[in-house]
């Protein structure tokens, strides 16, 4: 016969805490407010702590080499070229597939184009990872597993050093 374990009441302080699958992509910090949902409810007070974020927290990049990759950030999801996004809910019924993207689209793809062919191009370890952890924001962890490097995966020390480097090329560019 086993014996039933009492139940355990949640606090007001779990509900509100991140779960267990949120808390398994990432670090997560509390928020100094509780941000309300769409009926005025306390939601969840936390937000996900980025790369960007957590290089400046421990000093491995500076503030303006944060700020240059949040623009690379903007840049990028300005040029759609993330491959996940919501669907166009104004779209008509015929299919378009040889719908061209908007003038500002046009100039983001531009203006990307310039950036990756200073820093070596998409190719190159500063392009890869800037292409790879800041515009389709993928772990360091995630990109040097998917690199090799005569033969052999990068360890994360040594990307975090491309990144590093690659921050340091774009803050350069903005400088000009």
């Amino acid at each position: 016969m086993s014996k039933k374990r009492p139940r355990q009441q949640q606090q007001a302080s779990d509900a509100l805490a991140p779960t267990a699958e949120r808390l398994g992509h990432g670090e997560v910090v509390r928020l100094n407010r509780p941000i309300a949902d769409e009926l005025g409810r306390p939601a969840r007070p936390f937000r996900a702590v980025d790369t960007l974020a957590a290089m400046e927290r421990r000093g491995t990049i500076t503030t303006d080499m944060r700020h240059a990759g949040e623009d690379f950030r903007a840049t990028f999801h300005h040029a759609h070229l993330d491959p996940l996004r919501a669907a166009q809910l104004e779209r008509t019924g015929s299919s378009s597939s040889t719908a061209t993207p908007g003038y500002k689209i046009e100039l983001a793809r531009e203006r990307l184009w310039k950036i990756m062919n200073a820093v070596g191009g998409h190719c190159s370890p500063a392009g890869s990872c800037l292409w790879h952890v800041i515009g389709l924001e993928q772990t360091i962890k995630q990109w040097a597993i998917l690199q090799e490097w005569r033969r052999k995966h990068l360890d994360q020390e040594t990307a975090s050093g491309i990144l590093i480097g690659a921050l340091g090329m774009l803050e350069a560019l903005q400088d000009r």
